[in-house]
């Protein structure tokens, strides 16, 4: 009797022991197998577009959403703005003259003024009246404060709170009020550097009002003294 070492192991069945229908059959199945995991692999690939679409698409729509509050409620026009105290002088000649000018306004409103502007900036220390003026003509709006009354902190604040172009703000001693704001042909009074009504005369009377040159240069012109920025 043969020993049990001495029997033959059994072995795979080699391509060439295989059927022709088996051989077949093999292939089909690795053919399945290959769409399937190209399958599994398309999928993933969609699920992740989804996904990352989706993400766009939702910052897509809240931008738009803040866009629409944003922008939906209009912006009030300037003629609209009512501003308690505001002071008007009408029918203001604009004219170009030499010298001093007695205006009947103080801080003076418009009227006959010096043929170069001042130029738009902070100033330290009083401006010519003459050269001011013609910065209002440009539409720029001259912010003036009482350096008895506006100094520290106030005055750091009232420097921040000016328009950051045509404006002018200096110091103007003996105002009636802490700050006066003016622009061509108007005025008003406030009752400090946080009076909410210097915003709404920005609003209404920068670059527009009256102004018959809106829009001219507020640089390069002359300095006054002391100028900051």
């Amino acid at each position: 009797m043969p020993s049990r070492d001495s029997q033959s192991s059994p072995t795979e069945p080699s391509a060439k022991d295989l059927t022709v229908k088996q051989q077949r059959d093999a292939r089909r199945a690795e053919k399945v197998a290959a769409m399937k995991k190209k399958h599994a692999a398309e999928k993933r690939h969609r699920m992740i577009g989804i996904v990352i679409s989706s993400v766009a698409a939702a910052g897509v729509l809240a931008l738009v959403i803040v866009m629409v509050v944003a922008n939906g409620t209009p912006r009030t026009s300037p003629e609209a703005i009512e501003i308690d105290g505001v002071q008007n002088y009408p029918n203001l000649v604009a004219g170009h003259v030499e010298g001093t000018v007695d205006y009947e306004q103080s801080p003076p409103v418009g009227g006959e003024h010096a043929s170069v502007w001042l130029n738009c900036g902070v100033y330290t220390e009083a401006v010519p009246n003459e050269n001011a003026v013609h910065a209002l003509e440009h539409g720029a709006v001259w912010v003036t404060y009482d350096p008895a009354q506006v100094s520290g902190d106030e005055l750091e604040a009232l420097q921040d709170a000016v328009p950051s172009t045509y404006s002018v703000l200096s110091p103007y001693e003996g105002l009636q009020s802490p700050v006066v704001i003016s622009a061509w042909a108007n005025q008003v009074e406030l009752d400090g550097v946080d009076d909410p009504r210097m915003q709404d005369f920005v609003d209404k009377f920068w670059q527009g009002g009256d102004a018959p040159e809106i829009g001219a240069s507020c640089s390069g012109g002359i300095d006054g003294g002391g100028r900051i920025a």
